[in-house]
Formats: structure tokens, sequence, C-alpha cells
């Protein structure tokens, strides 16, 4: 009972192929009957042939003519068949029928072929899905028990044992491990991860056995987000394809007028004769179609899409595949992209009147409502001292954020946010503020009171510079970025210190979301195509503006993650230039495979005017020139 089962299977899964098989036998068997004289017979074997071979072709050529009243090249390939095998039974010159029965099996063969090889780029989108397990093993007091994945709920504790896949993103609550976050961020080695780690779906737990509390459903995990938007970009055709395909509109109306002329008019004037004039009006049909051409461009784009994919690139769709590589100027947010956003409190200044302990414990009432790495630090540092949070809180982004917490107005922000509410900060700590600044150190301002505020004292943040940072801009410096700046809503001194370390010579400092905006609109009227590379809620205008907009997707905020056209998946810089490089050869490879398939259509075009070539010979031209522009995009895999 299996053996049917297999060969149902193997039948639907590679349906083109079998009906390729059958037109071929059906072609070879009709082609010895017509050898052998058994006309009667080979008028029944080939038919069956151009039904089994050419059905599909026929099928889609019909629906897109009635639905989309638009002519396409699959039926114009079987018009030309058709004419073919009506033109030999005419003349009773039954070869013909042999010539337009190969031109459907070579078309169903080239069909088949191109389906292989899309299908490799399928498989690497596919092998995505894999990732992650059907069930996960959730302790209900105390006790595992295995459920599916998809039931999953916030809060629930999982246990994943060495050697298993993460089922879905969450937050280590005991043990100790490395992960093999390769499939996800592209990272080749192992990351060691243990408690308060964050923890993504479909990575490889090593040696060590982790209890993990699921902090986001099931169907938000980072890995059902990538999947969700390489599906979407696999739709979504670039302006490339467009236009090309509103080109194919037209070129193919072109092609039947010019055919139906060339069928009637060389008798008139040339004195061509009619089997003669048919026939080279069909073989015209054939290789001036622009099936090589259609294939030029998406095959290419999806390749490099899977292989961003699998370096921790993900491209929402092919659009941004194309423009990434004509990208002249970068601008790079600071806190979280070129420094690694893991800030920690440095030093704590207080005015005399208050202590150190109050000035933390007031700017952590209202930072706590802060999705800000600067908000987090204060938090973290003000952990286990005895403070209530704040209410009425208002984040304004790239400044500060106010509340009141324990009846009093509570201001937390950059010196010039903080002195719209203050009658005047205090020169002493304007001078250590300074100090701590040209150091690279961020300054928060702390400031309280509800009839006229006053400063009770300065907050100092350490940020750490990415170690991949300065290699970064020498990298984009060399593939011929023509500007390269930092924008950042920090003050001066911090952000030229930032920008001197990594090799940034252009700084915009004290910006606010606004403003960021306008840097990248002043860019773009100089550059063109602009990129903007960020992680924050402040961000997400600049990123939307720009040309491409690349996030960081494990700092990066869910704002900023669905307004950015690209996502650094392991907020890794240098693969910023992988995109770039990818960008730039799937472009290469585009024209490279226009100027292949418009080449194949002069030559045939040229061979079938002088008499060179017959209708076989046209085809497996045409057909041929198709698949190699296939398999030229799928180079990108690699």
């Amino acid at each position: 009972m299996l053996y049917p089962q297999r060969l149902g299977q193997f039948t639907r899964e590679h349906a083109d192929t079998v009906a390729a098989l059958l037109c071929g036998l059906l072609l070879f068997l009709g082609w010895f009957a017509l050898h052998l004289g058994a006309l009667g017979l080979a008028l029944l074997l080939l038919p069956a042939a151009y039904v089994i071979g050419g059905y599909e072709s026929a099928r889609e050529g019909l629906t897109t003519l009635f639905k989309e009243k638009e002519l396409d090249v699959d039926l114009l390939m079987i018009v030309a068949a058709i004419g073919a095998a009506s033109l030999g039974l005419w003349r009773r010159e039954y070869h013909l029928i042999i010539d337009g029965a190969i031109l459907i099996l070579i078309f169903a063969i080239s069909g088949a072929l191109e389906g292989y090889a899309m299908q490799r780029t399928e498989r690497s989108i596919r092998s995505l899905m894999s990732l992650t397990p059907d069930t996960a093993r959730v302790l209900h007091q105390g006790r595992e028990e295995e459920i599916p994945v998809s039931q999953l709920k916030v809060g629930d504790e999982i246990v994943v044992k060495p050697g298993e896949l993460i089922p879905t993103d969450g937050i280590i609550l005991s043990g100790y491990s490395t992960l093999n976050q390769a499939a996800i961020t592209g990272e080749s080695l192992p990351v060691e991860k243990t408690v308060g780690a964050e923890v993504f779906a479909g990575t490889l737990n090593g040696y060590g056995g982790l209890q993990i509390k699921v902090h986001k459903p099931a169907q938000s995990s980072l890995i059902v987000r990538v999947i969700r938007l390489v599906e979407q970009a696999k739709t979504e055709a670039p302006p490339s394809q467009e236009f090309i395909d509103r080109f194919e509109k037209g070129y193919a109306k072109v092609i039947v007028v010019a055919g139906i002329l060339l069928a009637t008019l060389p008798p008139f004037l040339w004195g061509w004769d009619w089997e003669t004039t048919i026939y080279r009006a069909l073989t015209f049909l054939v290789v001036a179609s622009p099936c090589a051409l259609m294939a030029a461009i998406m095959p290419t784009l999806l390749s490099g899409i899977a292989n961003g994919a699998r370096q921790g690139i993900l491209f929402k769709n092919g659009a941004q595949l194309e423009k990434i590589g004509k990208v002249r100027a970068i601008a790079f947010d600071k806190t979280g992209t070129l420094t690694t956003g893991q800030v920690e409190v440095f030093q704590v200044i207080s005015v005399s009147e208050y202590t150190k302990i109050n000035v933390l414990k007031t700017a952590a009432s209202v930072e706590s409502y802060s999705e800000h790495p600067i908000g987090k630090a204060i938090v973290q540092a003000a952990g286990n001292l005895d403070w209530v949070g704040a209410v009425q809180v208002q984040a304004i982004p790239g400044q500060g954020i106010v509340g009141i917490a324990q009846e009093q107005h509570v201001i937390v922000g950059n010196a010039v946010f903080v002195q719209q509410y203050v009658t005047n900060l205090p020169e002493e700590l304007r001078e250590m503020a300074q100090s701590l600044e040209q150091e690279g150190k961020t300054v928060v301002w702390v400031a309280q009171g509800n009839r006229g505020a006053e400063v009770m004292g300065i907050i100092a943040i350490a940020d750490e510079v990415r170690v991949e940072a300065a290699v970064t801009i020498t990298r984009l410096k060399k593939l011929g970025i023509e500007q390269i700046v930092m924008l950042t809503g920090d003050n001066q001194e911090t952000a030229y210190s930032i920008a001197k370390a990594v090799g940034i010579d252009r700084v915009y400092a004290q910006l606010l979301p606004e403003d960021k905006l306008d840097v990248i609109r002043r860019l773009q009227q100089q550059y063109q195509t602009v990129a903007m590379v960020g992680d924050g809620i402040n961000d997400a205008p600049a990123l939307a503006q720009a040309s491409v907009g690349i996030a960081m997707g494990v700092s990066g905020s869910d704002v900023a993650l669905e307004t950015a056209d690209i996502v650094l998946m392991a907020d890794r810089l240098e693969k910023i230039a992988v995109a770039m490089h990818l960008g730039r050869r799937s472009q290469s490879i585009v024209k490279q495979n226009i100027f292949v398939a418009l080449g194949f259509i002069m030559l045939l075009l040229l061979g079938n005017f002088l008499g060179n070539i017959n209708l076989p010979i046209g085809v497996i031209g045409h057909e041929g020139s198709t698949v190699l522009v296939t398999l030229s995009g799928l180079r990108l895999l690699k």
C-alpha cells in the first residue's frame, strides 16, 4: 500500500518533471510510428504529447488572457506549437507536427528545470521554518509537561535540555550554557548565556540545562518574525521587476502584431511561399518571447534575500536589496548602534542638600517607564533601593522624561531639557558634567520641585563603543561610501568623543527625532540614496525617511524593527558591509542577466530572418537562455 502512496506523493511534488517525461516518451513513440509509416498511431500519440506537455502552460496562458485581459508568454508558445502542427497537417508535412511537439517538450523541460532552480531558494527559506521544535517542555507544579509551542503563554516556565532547540524567545531563570545562534543571527561562534540573558527560538542549546521564562507570545518570537518577513519579501516585486512586468505586457502585444504581419505580408512583398512565411512567423513568436528577460531579476533577488537571512541580515523585500547596493551616504545613531547600548551608571554626583541615593531613587521613579537604554541602566543601578514609581510620566524622545513622584515633579534629561524647568544649573556641576562628557560619558541631570524645580545632581552613564564599529566604518569607506555621519541626541562633547573613536568625521549632536529626519532629508538631496542605522523609538522617523532603514535586531525597539527595511539580527555592524556587497553583487548579476537575455533574443531574431534556424533550434535557444539566466541568479545562494 505504501508504493502507490509514495508514487502519488512523488507525482505531486514533481508534476512538471513527470509531465515532461511523459511528453518526451509520447513524442519519441509518435516519431517512431511516423518513421514506420503508422500515420494513424502517430496522430494519436503526438496530440497526447501536446496535451500532457502543454496543459499547464495553456491553462496559465488562458487564465491570464481571460482574467487579466493580457497576453502571456506561455500562451504564445502554445499558439506557435499548434500553428506548426496545423501547418504540418495542412501541407501533409508531418515533420512539422514533430517540431511543434519538440517545442512543447523543451518548454516543459525548461519549466521543470526552472522549478527545481527556484526550489533551491525556496528550500533556503523553508529551512528557517524547521528551526523551531513543535513542542515545548513546560513546568506545571514542579512537573514537566510537553505541550505544542503554539499553546505557550507569557509567564510559562519551560525546560530546555542539552542539545535541544530553544522552542520560543525567553529569559533564562536558571542555568548556564553556550547557545549556537548561527541559524538566527549568523554568528559562527556559540554565545555564553546565563541567568537574565535573552534566548531566541531556533537556537541550539549546548551542554547546560536551562529553565526559561516565556516573556512574549510564541508568534512574536524573532524567528517567526523573520519567517513572516521573508515570506512577504517573496511576494513583493521590487521596482525593477515591476518595470519588467509592465514591459512584458506591452512587448507581448507587439510580438503578436508583428507575428501576424510576418505571417501575412512576406508573400506579397518578397514573394515567399506560404509555408516558409508561416513557419518563420511561428519561429518568430518563440524566439522573440521575453522569458529570459522575465527571469533576469526575481531569482537573483530571492537568492540574495535567502543568503542574507543565513548570515543574520533580514531584507524585508527585494527593493531594499537593490537599494542597499546603491547607497552613497550612511547615518548612524550613537547609543545602542555605534555603542553597545549596554550602558551602566558610572558615577552619581549630588548637590549638598541631597545624597547620591536620593538622586538615584528620584531618577529611577520616572525612568522605570522608559524603554531607553540609559533609563534601564538607572533603574538597574537603583534596583536594591526603596523607591516608588512615578505617575503621569511623559517621555520626550531625545530630550528627557518627566513625572510626579511622592507629590513632587521630577525632571530627568539632558542639560538643555532640564534647564527649561529650573532657574539655573549649578556652575560646579556644569564643570563636572563637561569633564565627564569629554571622557565620552553621557550625563543625565536630575531635578525635582513643584514651584521652580531645583537640581538634585547628575548621573554619569558609561556606554561602551562596539568593538566592530571602527572596522565597519573603515570597510564602508573602502566600499566607496561618500559620506558617513553620526546622529545623536547626546551632547557635543560625548558625541565627538565616540565619533573620533570609530573614525566618523561628521557629527550632528543634541538632535530631536525631527532633527534627525531633517538631516536625512538634507543628505538625500545631496547623495540621493541614503541609509540610516538605528535602534530606538527616536530613530523611527529617520529610519522611515531614509532610502534604506537598518535596525539593530536584538537591541532595537519594536517600532524601529517595524519601520526599518533591513534588520541586523545579531546587532553585528560589520554585516552592513556584507549587505552592501550582496546588494552590489545582485545588481551586477541582474545587469548580466538582462544583457544575456536581450543578446539571445537579438541573435535568435537575426537567425530567424536570415533563415538559418528552425523551430526546435529556436526553442532550444530561447529556453536555454531562460534556464541559463535563472541559474545565474542562483549564484547568490552561495
